[in-house]
């Protein structure tokens, strides 16, 4: 993870919540929750989900004619009791130059 910078003016932060306490169920939240299910083995049944997504977010410090951008979301949701964060970036889309970052010990991945 690392700072993205949209002071050039390139990129797009986008976000949508999602109540579910007592109205009818988006497709994106049953998926979230069937992914919850399944990866955790534990029911879950979700109350409250947002879902932010940054597209051809360039990383600090960005140019104008920024080229390496990256897109990526996080999914964020809660039953009240328990919550959950997803991480989905876009396949090949992480286009950071990691060997610009200011830490040089960069671990990709997951756990």
């Amino acid at each position: 993870w690392d700072d993205a910078d949209f002071s050039q003016g390139v990129g797009t932060t986008w976000y949508q919540e999602y109540s579910t306490l007592g109205s009818t169920e988006d497709p994106l939240v049953h998926d979230v929750e069937e992914k919850i299910e399944k990866y955790l083995k534990t029911p879950y049944v979700a109350k409250w989900t947002l879902k932010v997504t940054w597209e051809k977010a360039p990383a600090y410090p960005s140019q104008q004619d920024d080229t390496r951008t990256s897109t990526y979301q996080a999914v964020l949701t809660t039953d009240g009791n328990r919550s959950f964060a997803l991480l989905i970036y876009q396949d090949s889309g992480m286009r950071w130059d990691y060997t610009e970052l200011a830490a040089g010990n960069v671990l990709i991945g997951f756990s």
